[in-house]
């Protein structure tokens, strides 16, 4: 298998532009295609098999969020019965990261149709779920080959959708610009496309069918994507990792309602990226920000609405700390317990306390 190149998937950007497809299949010389979708996308199933005509060969509508073992193996089996050279993800995290997991294995390529903010499909981390824990890495053979960016794609996303996926991508872009490994081009995208995002989301919640809107959102979301992409996760992505996959939480939702306790834990230790983040946020203070961004769009806001159980938190809190990563403040059992804690109830005192 040839890896993507290190600048990353081509990128195919525009209104309509799922009707490039075929083409971009043609021209990679791929024929015979499996697509990978969540059970929900029929109709968007049904468009790409339209359009791509007999190139498909097997069409696997079972992925799901976290990415189960179980799930994965079912995938593969059926891209290996297939003989498929290529897949197409269609949908948001959970098909690219049921893709992502067949790639691992098999080698077979992506062309990954985002309907979504996620931006997974921009870094080639994976995740797959077995035993009660989430597993991730990175391998750059699970990068797709080329990403098409449909603007129109978004427009049925549910409110709710629209709001956690954004943050989940807002979650990209605050920990590009305080990760250990933060470049000037990081930075960038980073800056650009928190940007982007925070000024799209507001008003895609007061007008969802706002295209224009929808494009700059989902321009942000491939920033903060292709920011990700070149650094290495910190406690934020590391603790929704954790937890939503070992006690089956909403993906993007963890996210959303942990991103402004992760920012205030690290808001001391990277005063220079918080500071950049709260510029291009335009205020004093970005976990705070981030606090009154998500009541705004009407996101959850506590790890009790998604789904947690209280009980679980000291269990939660060991497993973020099995393995060492790099983070700006310093790693403790006992803080992160406390960080739980907080936002598990929706206590955002932890995060305005020390603004």
């Amino acid at each position: 298998m040839t890896p993507v190149s290190n600048d990353g998937p081509e990128v195919v950007f525009g209104a309509g532009s799922l009707e490039q497809l075929p083409g971009v299949i043609d021209r990679y010389g791929y024929s015979k295609v499996m697509i990978v979708s969540t059970p929900g996308r029929f109709s968007l199933t049904a468009k790409a098999e339209s359009l791509l005509g007999d190139r498909v060969v097997a069409v696997f509508g079972g992925a799901r969020v976290h990415v189960p073992h179980e799930i994965a193996d079912r995938a593969r089996r059926m891209a290996f019965d297939s003989q498929a050279d290529v897949q197409v993800a269609l949908g948001g995290g959970s098909a690219i990261g049921v893709s992502k997991s067949v790639a691992l294995d098999t080698g077979i390529h992506i062309v990954a149709v985002p309907t979504t903010y996620s931006g997974s499909e921009m870094t080639p981390i994976w995740g797959l779920t077995a035993e009660g824990k989430k597993l991730t890495g990175r391998d750059p053979n699970v990068l797709p080959r080329v990403v098409i960016y449909d603007p129109d794609l978004t427009l049925s996303l549910t409110a709710r959708v629209t709001a956690c996926s954004g943050l989940n991508a807002i979650a990209h872009c605050v920990e590009a610009l305080y990760a250990v490994d933060a470049a000037p081009d990081t930075s960038k995208g980073a800056l650009e496309g928190l940007t982007l995002l925070a000024s799209s989301l507001p008003r895609l919640a007061a007008a969802p069918d706002d295209r224009e809107q929808r494009s700059h959102a989902l321009r942000g979301a491939m920033l903060a994507g292709g920011a990700l992409a070149k650094v290495q996760m910190a406690l934020h992505h590391k603790l929704c990792h954790t937890i939503g996959g070992s006690f089956d939480l909403p993906h993007a939702e963890t996210h959303a309602v942990l991103l402004p306790y992760t920012a205030a834990y690290n808001r001391d230790a990277a005063h220079d990226a918080m500071r950049a983040a709260a510029l291009a946020l335009g205020v004093e203070d970005a976990p705070s920000e981030l606090v009154a961004l998500s009541r705004l769009i009407d996101a959850p806001t506590s790890l009790k609405e998604i789904g947690m159980r209280e009980t679980d938190i000291p269990r939660a809190a060991a497993l973020a700390m099995e393995r060492t990563y790099p983070n700006p403040a310093p790693l403790t059992e006992d803080r992160i317990r406390v960080l739980l804690e907080a936002a598990f109830v929706g206590d955002t005192e932890y995060v305005t306390r020390f603004a």
